[in-house]
C-alpha cells in the first residue's frame, strides 16, 4: 500500500520531518511517500497562501494519479486542508486531511478536546473546520501559541514549551485530548503526552492511519455528486508545473536530480527518510 503526503508548504525540512513521523505509525505494508511543490506558499500562514496551497495540492495530486505508480491514498499535510474537497473531486482512492482527521480521533479518544496551533490569524480557520466537521461540542478550547510554521522546524527550540504550556492550559479547562494544529508538530506527541498528561493526536498520524485503514476496508472517495469528477480539468493538471507547483529537481541522497519540466513525478520523486521531494 502506498500513501502520499503532500504538505503545501516548499519547506523540504518539513516535508522529511512530517514523512518520518508518518513512517513512526504506518505498518509494515504501508510506503510513505511525500511531496512539497517548488514554488509557493513557504508556510500556510494566510488566507493567501492557502489558495496556494491548494492550487498545489490539486497539481501535485493530479501528477500523480497520472503518473506510473499513483497512491492507495493521499494525505493533505497542512492543519487547515487546503483543497480538500478539490482533491476528492480528483481521486476515488481515499483523501484525508489532517485537521478532520485529527478532530475524530480525538472525539474518539476523550468526550473533549483543545486545539493547539500556531498564529493567532489561524484560528478563524480552526474555527471555521471545527464547525464544519461538527465538532462544535467535542471542541472546548482553541489556542494559538504565536509560533510560526518554519520555526517548528528546530525542534529543539523554546517552541516546544510554548506549545506544552497551552496544551496543559486546555486540559486544565477541561479538554481530556489535545489535538496539535499543524503538521509541523508532529514529532512532538510522545513528548508532549508525557508532559501534559493527555492523549496528544498528531493529525498526519492520524490522517495516515485513517487512510490505511480505508484502504484495507476498500472504502474510497464516493463520485456520487459533489465529488463526482469535475466537469473540467484543473488548469495545472494536464501536467505538473503548467502553474509552477511541479518539481523539476529530485533530492536523492543529498545530490538533487533533473527532472523534465512538465512530466509528472513518479516515486523516485518523493520522500524516502530524509530525501525529499521539492
Amino acid at each position: 500500500m502506498r500513501v502520499l503526503l503532500v504538505n503545501p508548504n516548499t519547506s523540504r525540512a518539513m516535508t522529511a520531518k512530517i514523512a518520518d513521523a508518518a513512517r513512526g505509525v504506518a505498518g509494515p505494508d504501508v510506503d510513505i511517500d511525500a511531496v512539497c511543490p517548488q514554488v509557493g506558499a513557504a508556510a500556510i500562514e494566510s488566507h493567501v497562501d492557502e489558495i496556494a496551497a491548494a492550487a498545489a495540492v490539486v497539481e501535485l495530486i493530479a501528477a500523480d494519479r497520472d503518473g506510473p505508480d499513483p497512491a492507495d491514498a493521499y494525505v493533505i499535510a497542512c492543519f487547515g486542508d487546503p483543497g480538500l474537497d478539490a482533491a476528492r473531486e480528483l481521486v476515488e482512492v481515499p483523501v484525508l486531511g489532517i485537521a478532520e482527521a485529527a478532530m475524530h480521533l480525538a472525539a474518539v479518544s476523550g468526550r473533549h478536546f483543545g486545539v493547539v496551533t500556531t498564529l493567532s490569524r489561524t484560528l478563524g480557520r480552526a474555527h471555521d473546520l471545527v464547525s464544519r466537521y461538527g465538532m462544535e461540542r467535542a471542541c472546548v478550547s482553541l489556542a494559538a501559541t504565536g509560533i510560526p510554521v518554519l520555526d517548528l522546524e528546530d525542534t529543539a527550540s523554546a517552541a516546544v514549551s510554548t506549545i506544552a504550556e497551552l496544551s496543559a492550559d486546555a486540559a486544565a479547562s477541561g479538554a481530556d485530548v489535545i489535538v496539535l494544529g499543524c503538521a509541523g508538530m508532529a514529532d512532538l506527541c510522545a513528548e508532549l503526552t508525557a508532559r501534559v498528561g493527555v492523549p496528544v493526536v498528531d493529525g498526519v498520524a492520524a490522517a495516515v492511519g485513517m487512510a490505511a485503514g480505508m484502504v484495507r476496508m476498500g472504502l474510497g472517495t464516493s463520485k456520487r455528486d459533489e465529488y463526482a469528477r469535475p466537469p473540467r480539468e484543473f488548469a495545472g493538471a494536464a501536467g505538473a508545473g503548467q502553474l509552477g507547483f511541479g518539481a523539476d529537481s529530485v533530492v536523492r541522497g543529498g545530490k538533487s536530480a533533473p527532472r523534465t519540466p512538465g512530466s509528472a513525478p513518479n516515486r523516485d520523486d518523493v520522500t524516502r527518510g530524509a530525501e525529499v521531494f521539492a
